[in-house]
Parts: C-alpha cells; sequence; structure tokens
C-alpha cells in the first residue's frame, strides 16, 4: 500500500455544562492511542489529537481529514466521549460545549461524521467509538426520549461506491461503555475498550493468526473476547463493509513453521542401536542452536519425542539436549523496591540462550506494567499510581516453553519535611500534653562511588588549568601554545562533576555525562602531561559505573532508535567522522611523519560513532541521552585539541576538521533537545 496512514483521535472527558459529567478515561485514551498508533514499529499512523474541544473545531477537524484524502489512504477516527441521542432518535457526539437541550446545533452529529465519511476518496475507513451511551450522565438530563441508542444505525452500509468502511463500537444499544471497575477510582487511565484496542496492537496478542500482522477482522475478535473478559457487562459491536483484509498494524507474533529435520538423521533417531541414537541426539543438539529458527524448532520436536518415548538412557540425554533451548530470563524476578508515587522506574528482563530459546512474547498481568520488546529481552515501565505494596507478573512465551518473572516493589508517597510550630505557653493549670514535633524525613544518602567519581572529575579539571597556565608566561603565550585547547574539557569536566553529588542528577544524568565524556576525551591525543587528567577521567568514570551498578532500581541495556532525534544524533556522528577521516586523509598526504596524528584522527572517528550508537541505544533512555551529550562534549574536546595540532600548510586545508567541529556542535544540541523531551 502506498496511500499515507492517517489518524485523528478524539478526547472530550471536560464539559462546560454540569450536566454532564465529567469522564476520566478520554484523556488516557488519547495518549494510550496516540503512542501506538505512532509507533514505527507498529502502525506508523501519522497521529493527530483533539482534546476537550468545541463541537465545530471537532466537526472541522473530521471534515479535514476525510475531504484531504486519496483512495489508497488508510483514515482511522477514534471517538472517546459521551454520546447522546435526541428525541428525533438521531445519534450526536458531545463536545466540551455541548448542551443537552440544544444538540443540533452544540454538538457532532453523528449523521455529519456519516456524510464526511461517503465524501471521502479514501477506500479504507475505519471509525472506533469508546462512547457512553448510558448512566454517564446526572440526573435530570434526557439523554433520550424512547427507544434505543442503537450506534450502528448512525453508520448505515452501502453507498460507499466501492469503497471500504468499518464502524467498530465499545458497547451495544442498550449498555454503558465501562471507564473502569471502580468509579470511585481517581487514577486516570484508558477505558476497557481502548486499554484492550492499545494492549492488542502494542503486545501484538491481536495477530490472531500470527501471521506478522494485525488484520481489521482478527483486531474486532481480540476486542470482543477481552472487553467481554474484563467486563461481562459490555459487548463490543461492528459493521464492517470491505473488500479484502485491512491490516492495520504490524505484530512480532510470527508462528515458527518446524523444518522437518534429514531423513538420514530422523532414521539415526529411531535406529534399533541405541549408540546410534545417541548420536542422533548429538546432532539434534547442535541443530537446536542454529540461527534458522524452523530447523531449530524441528530438532526440538524430535528431542521432545525421543524424551517422551525413548529408554530412560537416551531419554535423559535427549532431555538434557533440549533444556539448552528452554526460556531463561535474566532476572526471574524484578523488585523495583520503593518507588515514589508519580515517578515511572524502568527495568529490563533480559532473554538468554540460543536464538530459538530467545524467540519469545512478553505479556503484562496488569495494565499499570507496561512491557516494550526491544532485541533479546523487554524493558517494562512501572506506572502504578496507587499507594501500597504491589505485585504482578510478566508471561514469557516461546517456541520452547514459558516462564513467569515475578515484579514486586511498594509505592510510596514522597516525603516532606514537617515543620512543626514553636509551642506558645498557654494560661492553664492543666496544660495539654506536649505535641512531640515529626521527625524530619531521611534525607537519601550518598553514594561513596558517587562521590568518588565527582572528586576525580574536579581533580581533572583542576590539574588542567594549572598545567594550562604553568606552561605558559603571558596570556599571549597561553592562547599561542594551544593552553586554550583544553578549557572545553575543564567546563566538561567541572559539569560532570557537579552532576555527581545531587540526588536527581546523580543516579542517570551524572553517570551517563561522565561516562561519555571519557570515552572520547580520554584518547591520546594531546601532550604526555595529559595522561594524568585521563587517568583521572577514566577512575571517575569507573565510580560512576560502579555507582550505577549498585542502584538496584533500574538496570542499564539496550534498545532500538526511538524517534527522529535519534537518527539526526547518528547522521551527525556519521558527517563527523567522515570530516575527520578527510582530515587524517590530508595528514597522511602531507607527510609520513604526520602518519601517527592521522591515525589518531580516524580513531576518534570510530570512537565517536561507537559513543553515538551507545547514547542512542543505551537504556534506561535518561541516562543514554546523558551519555550522548558527553559524546558530544568530549567530541568538541577532541577536535580543539586537533585543531591545534596540525601543520601550517596549504596542503593541509583544515575542511575536515571543520566539517567534525560542526557535527559535534550539532551533536550537543540534539543532545540537549533530547534531554529537554526527557524531562516534560
Amino acid at each position: 500500500m502506498t496511500g499515507e496512514r492517517r489518524a485523528l483521535i478524539i478526547a472530550n472527558g471536560e464539559y462546560d455544562n454540569p450536566g454532564l459529567s465529567a469522564l476520566r478515561s478520554p484523556a488516557a485514551d488519547a495518549e494510550a492511542l496516540a503512542e501506538v498508533l505512532a509507533d514505527r514499529d507498529i502502525s506508523e499512523f501519522a497521529v493527530q489529537v483533539v482534546r476537550d474541544e468545541t463541537a465545530h473545531v471537532i466537526a472541522g477537524r473530521v471534515e479535514d481529514l476525510f475531504a484531504d484524502s486519496a483512495p489508497d489512504d488508510v483514515l482511522l477516527v477514534h471517538f472517546s466521549c459521551h454520546g447522546l441521542k435526541s428525541e428525533s432518535g438521531e445519534l450526536f457526539f458531545a463536545a466540551r460545549n455541548t448542551r443537552p437541550e440544544r444538540l443540533a446545533s452544540t454538538a457532532v452529529p453523528a449523521d455529519f461524521v456519516q456524510r464526511c465519511m461517503r465524501m471521502s476518496r479514501s477506500r479504507s475507513i475505519v471509525l472506533l467509538l469508546d462512547c457512553c451511551y448510558g448512566g454517564a450522565f446526572s440526573q435530570g438530563v434526557a439523554v433520550r426520549a424512547t427507544g434505543e441508542a442503537n450506534v450502528l444505525d448512525a453508520f448505515p452500509a452501502g453507498g460507499f461506491g466501492g469503497r471500504g468502511r468499518a464502524v467498530i463500537t465499545a458497547s451495544n444499544s442498550i449498555e454503558y461503555a465501562f471507564e473502569g471497575d471502580h468509579l470511585a477510582d481517581d487514577h486516570v487511565r484508558p477505558s476497557v475498550f481502548t486499554s484492550a484496542l492499545v494492549d492488542g496492537l502494542r503486545t501484538g496478542d491481536a495477530d490472531r493468526d500470527e501471521d506478522g500482522w494485525v488484520a481489521l477482522g482478527e483486531l474486532y475478535d481480540y476486542l470482543f473476547d477481552s472487553v467481554r473478559e474484563r467486563n461481562p457487562n459490555q459487548t463490543p459491536s461492528r459493521d464492517i463493509e470491505m473488500q479484502g483484509e485491512l491490516y492495520l498494524a504490524r505484530s512480532r507474533r510470527r508462528r515458527i513453521k518446524p523444518s522437518p529435520v534429514p531423513a538420514d538423521l530422523r532414521a539415526a533417531s529411531e535406529d534399533p542401536n541405541m549408540f546410534t541414537r545417541l548420536g542422533a541426539v548429538t546432532e539434534l543438539q547442535r541443530r537446536l542452536t542454529s540461527e534458522n529458527l524452523s530447523v531449530a524448532i524441528g530438532a526440538h520436536e524430535v528431542l521432545t519425542t525421543m524424551a517422551q518415548t525413548d529408554i530412560q538412557h537416551i531419554a535423559e540425554a535427549a532431555d538434557l539436549a533440549r533444556q539448552e533451548a528452554r526460556v531463561r530470563t535474566e532476572p526471574e524476578v524484578v523488585r523495583f523496591g520503593e518507588v515514589v508515587r508519580g515517578t515511572r522506574p524502568v527495568a529490563r528482563i533480559r532473554l538468554d540462550g540460543p536464538p530459538i530459546a530467545r524467540a519469545c512474547r512478553f505479556a503484562s498481568s496488569h495494565s499499570w506494567l507496561r512491557v516494550t520488546e526491544d532485541g533479546d529481552g523487554a524493558e517494562i515501565v512501572l506506572e502504578q499510581a496507587e499507594l501500597g505494596a504491589f505485585e504482578a507478573r510478566v508471561t514469557v512465551t516461546g517456541p520452547t516453553g514459558e516462564v513467569m518473572v515475578r515484579v514486586e516493589g511498594q509505592v510510596v508517597q514522597e516525603p516532606r519535611p514537617v515543620h512543626t510550630p514553636a509551642p506558645t505557653p498557654e494560661p492553664s493549670r492543666n496544660p495539654d500534653p506536649p505535641v512531640l514535633p515529626k521527625p524530619e524525613p531521611a534525607r537519601p544518602k550518598s553514594d561513596p562511588f558517587a562521590v568518588a567519581a565527582g572528586l576525580l572529575a574536579f581533580t581533572a579539571a583542576v590539574y588542567l588549568v594549572v598545567i594550562a597556565f604553568a606552561l605558559s608566561s603571558s596570556v599571549e603565550d597561553f592562547f599561542e601554545d594551544g593552553g586554550w585547547s583544553v578549557l572545553p574539557l575543564v567546563l566538561f569536566a567541572i559539569g560532570a562533576g557537579i552532576a555527581m553529588f545531587p540526588p536527581k542528577t546523580r543516579r542517570m544524568a551524572g553517570p551517563g555525562t561522565l561516562c561519555g565524556l571519557t570515552l572520547l576525551s580520554a584518547i591520546p591525543s594531546g601532550p604526555v602531561l595529559l595522561v594524568l587528567a585521563d587517568g583521572c577521567l577514566i577512575a571517575a568514570a569507573v565510580c560512576a559505573l560502579v555507582s550505577v551498578r549498585r542502584d538496584r532500581s533500574f538496570r542499564l541495556g539496550l534498545g532500538k532508535p526511538r524517534d527522529a532525534l535519534a537518527v539526526a544524533a547518528i547522521v551527525s556522528a556519521l558527517l563527523g567522522a567522515l570530516g575527520l577521516v578527510m582530515e587524517a586523509v590530508e595528514l597522511f598526504g602531507y607527510s609520513s611523519t604526520r602518519a601517527d596524528e592521522g591515525t589518531i584522527y580516524l580513531v576518534v572517528s570510530v570512537m565517536l560513532l561507537i559513543g553515538t550508537l551507545l547514547g542512542v541505544l543505551l537504556r534506561p533512555a535518561p541516562f543514554g541521552v546523558a551519555f550522548l551529550g558527553g559524546v558530544a562534549g568530549g567530541g568538541i574536546v577532541t577536535v580543539c585539541v586537533l585543531f591545534y595540532a596540525m601543520p601550517s600548510s596549504s596542503s593541509v586545508t583544515g575542511a575536515g576538521w571543520g566539517i567534525a567541529l560542526s557535527m559535534v556542535l550539532v551533536l550537543a544540541i540534539v543532545a540537549g533537545l533530547a534531554a529537554r523531551k526527557e524531562n516534560r
């Protein structure tokens, strides 16, 4: 399909009219659905979100979406709001300014949406209605006079001129689209319907036939079963008029078809001679570790048969061989410990073993535990907001078995200092017992390794300042002798050292920046006198990593690049490395005595690429962004030092150096934008 994929998410939870009760789910619905639809690994929709707007704004966005479409475009519209039926039987979608007694002028008519769909050139239109049709209004508001609000009647089939359209509703004509299990719970979460929709797309569970694609029919079947399981009183409905299948998303649930083992190996596994069968077990074990998953699962099936049917000696050997391909996770239990309410701590589950043991799916037992597969494992994000102990499970399922990873911890309220005013004496013979002040909350203990890392970074900076000015008799000599080239390193080292002390930055921002800075700035590219400074920086980075390792609330891992900033960082590093290579070529051509300097340019280019890739891939994301910033700083330092060593000759233009400096500056800007995005 060559057309665009565009989605419009309309979420109305706040209403000016007191007769319409506020809905908690639409805001969460919009956020969760927009995230999964825009994910390049899942759907790649261009998503537009309209939240708590007036009826004319919503109508304009709906008309724009359908009017500006091409035949091959896939259009998806999601309504999350109140649904109202007028006394004449017409269906309306409530907006922020809706007045139940003036629906025609203050709400969005379903008939208007239907006309826009018919006028659209698109042949693939999906309308999802997660609306409350009863039970959600205050007393005294007449939702409808008589009859049932059959939603699908407002979107009759036919009249699309060969084009396709599908309407899926959260509930049928007489039911209430539930927001959650308990209306008294003030924790905002997606509704039952949209929560199932997001989970089905994100996990790939909606891919019922496991062909790697989520078709519209499969999605509805998954929604029906999932919603009914969570709430038997709610029944999703559909009306689909399409030719062929419409695939809305990709999934990782691709069924692995076993490849038959060779005929001679099959014969050996069934040979009357037990030693021949033992030899077959050895060969099957070798095939079990193959990169070809079909070959591996075929060998696993034969080993399973031998383990269940052969004599004890052969069965034990076959069972031991297939155990190498069992599903194994690290860790087996994820312990978050005490988590401050409102934070979103991240942990990682790694898979171990041969490729067949790592071809697994992950499923969470609770909606507040988000699981995202990446590479040979998964990243789990805790979004629990209820105080107290919690426990959940992540089910890891693969072709060779299934394991459960227990997740546990406790959500606590962020401690706040309590200031008790000084007691004032009262003229009373029998004064009340004195009220003892509440103890101040304990301050977070400082990590000795974090402190050591900060002090070592300061030591490197002080040493550099002393050396730079000691070797220069005047300010002119300071600049002529290249002392200025170490000033950026002094500033970056001081900044990284400071970040190792405050509690908010010493966990991720400080260690990440210090490690990234050290990776490039510690490359031997200057005078011998800089060796001591490089040694201090390396020791500081090691202490910072030990500090990170001691923090059990998160673990470092690798994930996939997530956004355009990651791509921009990689492109900047590639261009910067290209500039350094160009400069190395000039030095090689200038003189054979400059070969060592040219080699340093090549080493720096390689380390710049490696450092940038690590910064983009490292998880948790805040650590990776900080690491990327450190790499940019180290790149600026190293490029400045290399400039001082360049010969003054017309054959060495310095163009490559200029490109490298420009690109590391761009990389620093990209890292800053990424840090700003993480802090939102």
